[in-house]
Order: structure tokens, then C-alpha cells, then sequence
């Protein structure tokens, strides 16, 4: 038995287009319905033929939805939410997609008084977004965790951890703060580095931009990767999640003023111990599935 028969998708980027995709490949038999406010995007996901529904408003979009997953920024959130109140069913499942979770749990709850909200956040994307960046696989063996309120209803959370095991995710559930402060340290801080890094590189007066280009063969390469994300998305991720985020940059730099200090007085020791113990770190990452253990991220050349 399908977990959701009727499911609306707000917000038709790459992770909404990519989880219609996953259903229509996964549970063909379910109706999907769609918006985003963007009446271009709208379009093209007429063309693209993702959908059996496009609606001209989140509302529309709705009405007769058993799970509505809002794929927007995090701090559109509590406007969406309150955009489709009067329209969602009384017995509608309301999630998300977002990488920021405690902050969003409250907009929801008071945008919905009432409502099933179970959030969830699919730990998968990449640096491309709108409709036809989306792909059905996307979530393919990635973890998506489900921070449900206290009290909320079991069959409820139940359905929706299914509906992602049927796109093919591993599922964790976890408290909402709890889920923020391991995403401040595992994704939130490492887009911050790498926004980071590039800005510093581009900054240099006395690194020419062709250079920059020219010489990112290593690991400059693969920061730009991390900071060509979508700014939009990361901006609110950043502002909603700030405190776990202040918490994990205060002892990110903590450590890194251990590091300047090796590096000054010459220790070696401290740095091999240090490089020693990452390097397992990125074995235990592939062991586990999580990326390509292929010589050079699995490039093909």
C-alpha cells in the first residue's frame, strides 16, 4: 500500500523536480501536483511534462493533497505555510526538504495550528538548480532525516519515512536541534569554508583571475564546486541555523588557530596526527557509501 496517493510539490527546483521525478519512477500510480512562484519555472515544468497538475498558486496547488512537501528557501517557509493554510486538508501530512530544521519546525507549527507537520531533509544535491537539474536518483542511497515534534502522530511520521524509502533513501529521525547541529558541523560549515576560500581567492589582487582558473586542478577545484550552490537557498540556510552555525565556526577556528601554531613552530608531529586521523575520516565516508571511491572523486577525463 502507497504511503501517499495525492502529493503536491511547492517549489519545482532541483530537489522538487527531482523528488516528482523519484515518484513518478518509484510510485507512477501517485497524482502530483505542483507550483513555484516563478512563472517561468512553472512553464518549463509544463514542458517538461513532471507533473499531472501545475497550479498558478501554492493554495490551488494543495486542495486536495494527502502530503505537501514545500521545497523553497527556509525563510520562505512561514510565508508558504500560511499561503495554503486555508487550503490543505484537515487530514494532509505537510513536510519539507529544508537543511536547517528548528527553526523551520516553529514556523511551520504556527503557520499550520493543527496540521500533521513532519519536516524531513533529504542529505543529497548538487550545485545546479531549477527544473532540469532534477533527476530521479537523486536520493538513491543518501540519507534523508525526519524531525518530527514532540507529540507528533507515529502513523503520520511512519508515512513519511516510508514515502522516502520508496525513493530509495536511508532514513534517520532525529530531534529538529539536534538535526542542526550535526548539519552546522557535517554541511553547513564546509559551504561556509568554501564560499569562503573562492572569495579569498578572488580577492587576491595579487593572483590574477585567469590564474585562479588556470592552477585549480586540486583542491581549490572542488571548494568551487561547494560554493557554486544556490545562493539563495544557503544564504537562509545560514540566517536560520545561526547559532549552531556560530557554535561549530567558533571551534572550527579554535582548531584552526592550533594549526597556524603547529605550522608556525614547526611541529610536525601535531599535523601528521591531525592529517592521520582526516584520512580516516574519508575512508569511513566511502565505506559507507556515501561518495565514489574512485580515484579523483570518480571524475571521467
Amino acid at each position: 500500500m502507497l504511503p501517499f496517493s495525492r502529493v503536491s510539490v511547492i517549489g519545482l527546483g532541483l530537489i522538487g523536480s527531482s523528488i516528482v521525478r523519484a515518484v513518478r519512477d518509484t510510485m507512477p500510480t501517485v497524482r502530483l501536483t505542483g507550483h513555484d512562484a516563478d512563472p517561468a519555472v512553472r512553464a518549463r515544468v509544463v514542458a517538461l511534462g513532471l507533473v499531472d497538475d501545475v497550479a498558478d498558486t501554492a493554495g490551488a496547488a494543495v486542495t486536495d493533497a494527502d502530503l505537501v512537501i514545500l521545497c523553497v528557501p527556509p525563510r520562505s517557509i512561514g510565508a508558504v505555510g500560511r499561503e495554503i493554510a486555508a487550503d490543505v486538508p484537515a487530514d494532509a501530512v505537510v513536510s519539507d526538504v529544508g537543511s536547517s530544521k528548528e527553526a523551520v519546525l516553529a514556523e511551520l507549527l504556527a503557520a499550520l495550528p493543527g496540521r500533521q507537520v513532519i519536516p524531513a531533509h533529504p542529505v543529497a544535491g548538487t550545485e545546479h538548480s531549477g527544473p532540469d537539474a532534477g533527476f530521479a536518483s537523486l536520493f538513491r542511497g543518501r540519507w534523508c532525516i525526519v524531525t518530527p515534534p514532540e507529540g507528533a502522530d507515529e502513523a503520520a511520521v511512519a508515512r513519511v519515512v516510508e514515502f522516502w524509502h520508496r525513493l530509495g533513501s536511508e532514513v534517520e529521525t532525529m530531534d529538529a536541534a539536534h538535526h542542526d547541529r550535526v548539519l552546522a558541523i557535517t554541511s553547513h560549515l564546509p559551504h561556509l569554508i568554501a564560499y569562503t576560500i573562492v572569495g579569498t581567492a578572488s580577492d587576491m589582487e595579487e593572483v590574477t583571475s585567469s590564474e585562479v582558473i588556470k592552477f585549480s586542478a586540486g583542491g581549490f577545484r572542488d571548494f568551487t564546486r561547494i560554493a557554486a550552490s544556490d545562493p539563495t537557498m544557503w544564504r537562509d540556510v545560514f540566517l536560520s541555523n545561526k547559532e549552531a552555525v556560530l557554535e561549530m565556526l567558533q571551534r572550527f577556528t579554535e582548531d584552526l588557530t592550533m594549526l597556524q601554531r603547529a605550522i608556525r613552530w614547526g611541529d610536525g608531529d601535531q599535523l601528521f596526527d591531525l592529517f592521520t586521523r582526516t584520512r580516516a575520516v574519508r575512508r569511513s565516508i566511502v565505506e559507507q557509501g556515501q561518495d565514489d571511491p574512485a580515484p579523483d572523486f570518480g571524475r571521467k577525463h
